[in-house]
């Protein structure tokens, strides 16, 4: 039987490419993970949850909405998607309302000064339908 001498480079470099071999031949089976997709239901949940916000708050010119942006931060490498609305044009502002899903979960946390204001109500419930799968823009349609 032959010996094999191996420094400590190549040392690391078998346990790394091993450590990659075990990982490739594990499951997707992740909890919350869409199969085929590759999303998170916190991905799926604020992908929804945000194209209704955009249509429905800022592209339509809600006038309830005027003086905000919507700042999409979706790709989050956090593991937390969100969007946040800030004062209009500008995207670095402190954020007056916090949309956002974490980890593996479906379920939407939304909170921010805005939700302390009138027009809290009406975000909570257009959050909440746009949540259950509905992509219109008010309660009565």
């Amino acid at each position: 039987m032959a010996t094999v001498k191996m420094n400590k480079t190549g040392l690391f470099v078998a346990l790394a490419l091993a450590a990659f071999g075990l990982s490739a031949c594990q499951s997707d089976d992740k909890p919350g993970a869409s199969h085929g997709s590759g999303k998170s239901a916190s991905l799926r949940a604020m992908e929804q949850v945000t194209i209704a916000a955009h249509k429905c708050w800022i592209a339509s010119k809600d006038p309830a909405f005027k003086g905000y942006s919507l700042a999409n931060e979706l790709n989050s490498f956090s593991g937390t998607p969100r969007f946040l609305l800030v004062p209009k044009n500008n995207y670095g502002g402190k954020p007056l309302l916090v949309v956002q899903a974490s980890g593996h979960s479906s379920r939407v946390e939304v909170f921010g000064p805005l939700m302390q204001e009138s027009l809290g109500a009406r975000i909570g419930s257009d959050i909440a339908r746009w949540q259950g799968g509905s992509g219109d823009c008010s309660a009565s349609t």
